[in-house]
């Protein structure tokens, strides 16, 4: 009996409810194609301060302007929406851009991906994590450093689709460079269709590329490529449009972003921004130049197509001023992020920016220190669409291996933290404490032996075990053990289910595009 009269038994009868209630929603769990954010939101500017950082902006979008190079559509299309047009430089009303996207634009969309269930929801509280973009080395302990493949393509492209911290199977996740230039962008697309289930990204590096990425996805989801109740094509597609800051959007990005925008597929517009080098070297100044070029960006895509989806997007980094070498993991970039973050909430629009940055060499110190330098303001400032997550290595110049596999544990933590505290009747766990009472443990409690195995966050690679356990097992480093990690999962890779009448076809518009081209480009 305990000292209020209440049987041990019966104690343990109401810890094991809540315990059951735990351990039937672990068998049941479906997969989880995104999280929803359950914590504030940090934020480091009043709104005093981010409406000067918007005034700013403006300033430079009517005085500065934004150049359009070398495609004449997209001036024309500025001078007739009102635009002041000056050869190829673009200055805009105050508050034209501002408008535009606001009167259009989704505030959130759905990118649909062929598995239903893997659809995701870009926007509002919702944090996409997605592997790293356009590294043309891979790295891994074995081999070292060298140029990318194919088959690096493919391995990393399962990788991700077996990492349940990373909802998205990502875009061009390296260069495959044994691949010609003009014809290695139907390898990656059918890379991401065949070897996941995953939403992915388009190619984006001319417009003939983006519309095969539309004309393949038009292949691969068939009927299910056009909603029955609009007539409008899904969003199957997510693609990067980077700005050439400072100020200045050429050719190529503006022929990708007028393909995706007229057949409704999303594109994310990014001004790449090395502080000191591209935008002015303080974090306000950034931000400004930053928030003008995206808004820009977007506003265009809306004239192009109004409604289609926008994402804006935010890649700040700085730079040594002794070298001028890119830096990571640095407190600049973290403020000009959160900054961003919240002047995209105002603007109405979804947010891309953040990740797993380093700039180091190997998976050493430096390279967890500034990734997590870098995800953590991503997870806290309210990215919703949080591109080069994992792999990311050397400043972007190489796709780790076993730095893959130690981001994607870093992002599984910070799925934990963005769920926030489970209130529940497990969560509060009030029966657990009536069971074991004062000076007594709860490891061998009802409540604990239901929760165990999903109580805390565990670690895919870290040792927690004591020294002497360690040196028995062989005194492995993090990196062997990542290594260990990525080369186990390769092998119990299992392919997603792919029609095959879905892959001929696939395979037979490959082929013929293919043959269009010469044998040529490879670099």
């Amino acid at each position: 009996m305990s000292d209020t009269g209440t049987p041990n038994k019966a104690r343990r009868t109401r810890g094991g409810r809540a315990g059951r209630q735990a351990k039937a929603a672990e068998e049941t769990a479906p997969i989880v194609p995104y999280i929803t954010r359950n914590i504030p939101y940090y934020e480091v500017l009043d709104d005093d301060g981010l409406s000067l950082i918007e005034k700013n902006a403006e300033t430079i979008l009517a005085e500065v302007g934004i150049e359009f190079r070398d495609d004449e559509e997209a001036l024309q299309i500025w001078r007739d929406a009102g635009a002041d047009v000056q050869g190829e430089l673009v200055k805009f009303p105050r508050g034209m851009c501002r408008k535009l996207i606001q009167d259009s634009a989704p505030r959130e969309f759905t990118q649909h991906a062929r598995n239903p269930k893997r659809n995701i929801v870009v926007g509002g509280k919702n944090t996409v994590f997605v592997p790293a973009y356009g590294s043309p080395f891979v790295y891994d302990m074995d081999k070292g450093r060298r140029y990318a493949t194919i088959e690096d393509f493919q391995n990393f492209v399962k990788l991700a689709y077996m990492s349940d911290s990373l909802h998205h199977s990502g875009g061009t996740i390296c260069e495959p460079v044994d691949l010609p230039v003009n014809k290695r962008h139907f390898d990656m697309l059918y890379s991401h269709m065949k070897y996941s289930d995953k939403p992915f990204m388009g190619s984006v590096t001319a417009p003939e590329r983006a519309q095969d990425s539309v004309d393949m996805c038009r292949i691969l989801f068939g009927d299910n490529f056009v909603d029955a109740e609009t007539g409008k094509q899904k969003t199957c597609l997510i693609s990067l449009i980077n700005a050439n800051s400072p100020m200045t959007f050429d050719d190529t990005m503006l022929g990708a972003a007028k393909v995706y925008a007229r057949n409704n597929q999303a594109c994310i517009v990014t001004p790449f921004i090395l502080a000191g080098a591209m935008s002015p070297v303080t974090v306000a100044g950034t931000a400004a130049q930053s928030l003008a070029e995206a808004m820009a960006g977007m506003a265009f895509i809306q004239l192009v197509q109004p409604g289609a989806p926008v994402v804006m997007g935010s890649f700040a980094s700085s730079i040594s001023m002794q070298s001028g070498a890119p830096t990571f993991g640095t407190p600049e970039p973290a403020l000009v992020l959160y900054i961003m973050a919240a002047l995209a909430r105002r603007l109405g629009v979804p947010f891309r920016s953040g990740g797993g940055f380093c700039g180091g060499k190997i998976p050493d110190a430096q390279v967890a220190g500034e990734a997590a330098n870098t995800l953590i303001p991503t997870t806290m400032a309210g990215v919703n669409f949080a591109l080069h997550t994992a792999g990311w290595q050397e400043g972007g110049l190489v796709m780790g291996y076993e730095k893959f596999i130690m981001d994607t544990d870093l992002a599984g933590m910070m799925c934990t933290m963005l769920k926030g505290v489970d209130l529940s009747e497990n969560g509060q766990a009030l029966d657990a404490i009536r069971e074991v009472g004062p000076g007594n443990h709860f490891l061998g409690c009802e409540h604990t032996k239901a929760n165990f195995k999903t109580a805390f966050y565990r670690s895919p690679i870290a040792d927690n075990n004591s020294f002497e356990q360690w040196e028995a097992d062989g005194s492995l480093t993090h990196e062997q053990r990542a290594n260990a990690l990525w080369k186990k999962m390769l092998e119990n890779y299992q392919a997603p289910e792919l029609d095959p009448a879905t892959d001929a076809a696939l395979q037979a518009y490959m082929t013929e595009r293919k043959e269009a081209f010469p044998d040529s480009n490879i670099s």
